[in-house]
């Protein structure tokens, strides 16, 4: 059975990392002691073991132990072998990149496909879409195709911002730039506000948090689905 935790982001205002999702993470960790962390994502400034130490800290008061997917000399095999999976957020083509450079991401499939629970946040949660092609960040490196994990059928994007009415910017807004992504590609684009997420258990899809979802589809006016039983979206 597939289980999936995609989560917009890693942390809100006015609390630590992690804070706000912890007792969701401690009952879709359950009955698991320990998970292996990838840090890709995160651009210079900071080391994949300085990274680990976020989700280390903040995961053992549920009880969960945490290793970085670099303190393994095969990432393979770390992941065939994880309990559990969680993937940072960062910018969304450097993870996509360093997957396949090592061979991670059919690994991740098979994982996924196998039972091994799967938990993303940001960046960690865009490549479980088809592609990366609606993700916010910019394209600071070049994976060797957008193509992501692929593991729900539809695209997504984390940190969905509404269209501010007062603001004067005129630049383009999230919703248009994710219209401008219907041009050219078929499939729907979920815009997942702070502190939602979407939570998988095989055929049961579940929109969670306090807000609602943003639904864009090709040909098809955006339209908001709220919090609960979203499995349709799953086809």
């Amino acid at each position: 059975m597939q289980k999936l935790l995609i989560v917009s982001t890693s942390k809100i205002h006015g609390s630590a990392y992690m804070e706000y999702l912890l007792d969701e993470v401690k009952d879709f960790f359950a009955g698991k002691s320990e998970i292996l962390f990838i840090p890709y994502a995160r651009p210079g400034g900071i080391s994949h073991e300085e990274y680990t130490e976020y989700p280390r800290k903040a995961f053992e008061a549920i009880g969960l132990k945490v290793r970085g997917i670099h303190e393994f000399d095969n990432p393979v095999k770390a992941v065939e072998e994880a309990q559990g999976i969680f993937t940072g957020g960062g910018n969304t083509f450097m993870l996509l990149k360093a997957l396949y450079e090592n061979n991670l991401v059919e690994a991740l499939r098979k994982a996924v496909a196998g039972g091994t629970p799967y938990m993303g946040s940001s960046a960690g949660s865009n490549i479980t879409g088809l592609t990366v092609g609606t993700t916010n960040d910019m394209p600071i490196v070049y994976p060797p195709s957008f193509d992501a994990l692929q593991l729900v059928p539809f695209n997504i994007n984390p940190h969905y911002l509404d269209p501010d009415p007062n603001s004067k910017h005129q630049g383009e807004t999230r919703e248009t730039r994710i219209k401008e992504f219907h041009f050219a590609n078929t499939q729907p684009v979920i815009g997942l506000r702070e502190a939602s997420w979407l939570r998988q258990e095989g055929k049961q899809l579940t929109l969670k948090g306090p807000h609602t979802a943003r639904l864009f589809e090709q040909g098809k006016s955006p339209r908001e689905v709220e919090q609960g039983d979203v499995s349709f979206l799953l086809g």
